[in-house]
Parts: structure tokens; C-alpha cells; sequence
């Protein structure tokens, strides 16, 4: 039970760094069926965009707690990014977050704005 609470809270945290600047790419099967697999081989892929190393080191910290196998992560310009590989654990990624569905932040969330 409580590691089934850890798993969820874990969970809930990668679901909201992916909302914030996580992303998806996926595999061109044209590309794959006309230039064999052997030429092109990359495949489906999430990246978690963590923007410091302490960063980097909590996601890959809740990926674990969450029992997703995280990928080699690597430096892009200012940011790390985490990938994770694999099509059955993107799916169970990808629909985690759709459970996880992000609150609409409150009005007071958003800055202070004039109307003229």
C-alpha cells in the first residue's frame, strides 16, 4: 500500500514536469518501411526536460520510484534532458499522466494584469 502511494505520488510529480516542458517523439514508420531498420533506427521516445542537474537527478530519482527504466540522460544547450525509451513504457507513461491530470491553477496564479 505504501508503495503503491510512493509509485502514484512519483507518478503525479513526472506527469508535471512532463506538462511543463516534457515531450514525445515518435518513430517515422514511412521512414522505417522505405529505408529499412537497419538505416534508420530510432524509435519512439519521451523526454523529460529537467532545467539544473539537482533536477535531473529528481526525475530520475521518480522514475525509479515509479519503475520506469530511464534512458542515458544528456545536456541540450542550458537543460538536461531524460529520455525514456521503449513503446510499452511510454504508454504506460503517457496514459499515468492522463490519469494525473493537472489542477487549473487558481486566478491569483497568473500575474497581475491592467485592463485599459
Amino acid at each position: 500500500m505504501k508503495h503503491q502511494r510512493q509509485k502514484n505520488a512519483a507518478l503525479t510529480k513526472l506527469a508535471w514536469f512532463f506538462r511543463r516542458n516534457g515531450y514525445v517523439r515518435r518513430q517515422n514508420r514511412s521512414r522505417v518501411k522505405n529505408e529499412g531498420f537497419q538505416s534508420y533506427k530510432k524509435g519512439d521516445e519521451i523526454r523529460l526536460v529537467a532545467n539544473s542537474s539537482d533536477e535531473l537527478t529528481e526525475i530520475r530519482h521518480l522514475l525509479a520510484q515509479a519503475g520506469i527504466k530511464a534512458g542515458r540522460p544528456f545536456r541540450k544547450s542550458n537543460q538536461f534532458r531524460q529520455p525514456i525509451y521503449g513503446r510499452e513504457q511510454i504508454a504506460f507513461f503517457l496514459s499515468a499522466v492522463a490519469e494525473n491530470k493537472q489542477r487549473q491553477p487558481s486566478p491569483s496564479a497568473y500575474p497581475a494584469t491592467r485592463v485599459r
